[in-house]
């Protein structure tokens, strides 16, 4: 078998990625390539935060106890923000059990800037995904978006990146 000729720029670049996963399981993520696991750890630093380590329940807690929802967006493949593939009235308990959400925003793999959105200020989405299950008769939705516009509206930015990246997307809104 003859391999690709850029197998010998991974062998080179492997060991880095392998003390990415170190740091990474210190943080209780298994692996940086599923569910986001390198943006999660970029964030769990950004904002000081423990991650919860399980794909159910909430994502992250703060020092005091706190428990908080996590999303990401890369802005150059949509403006919507993934939810949850069954959101149902269980999820949305969850959903508005925390504290607030943050809400990072990528282009491609450089982070944009983060967003903090308090649980109080997505009342009005919750109640629209309750309305629409009620008017399905199913018993979920699958994976409703959170627009960015909206969360760029009712959020606060904690984060934003200063190498000059957010300036690369042309569809980017203003706050």
């Amino acid at each position: 078998m003859r391999h690709h000729s850029d197998l010998e720029k991974l062998k080179v670049l492997f060991p880095y990625i392998r003390k990415y996963q170190e740091l990474a399981s210190k943080h209780g993520i298994r692996d940086i390539f599923q569910d986001n696991g390198g943006k999660l750890l970029q964030i769990l630093l950004i904002l000081n935060m423990q991650g919860l380590g399980c794909r159910e329940g909430n994502d992250c807690r703060d020092a005091e106890g706190y428990e908080y929802e996590l999303k990401s967006v890369n802005i150059l493949l949509t403006k919507g923000i993934s939810t949850h593939h069954h959101l149902n009235p269980v999820i949305l308990k969850k959903y508005r059990g925390v504290r607030a959400w943050y809400f990072s925003v990528y282009s491609g793999i450089e982070l944009v800037e983060v967003w903090r959105v308090e649980t109080r200020d997505l009342e009005q989405w919750f109640k629209a995904q309750e309305r629409k299950l009620a008017e399905s008769g199913r018993p979920d939705i699958n994976n409703p978006k959170i627009p960015l516009a909206l969360v760029r509206r009712v959020g606060t930015l904690v984060f934003e990146s200063s190498d000059g990246k957010k300036e690369s997307d042309p569809r980017r809104t203003g706050r």
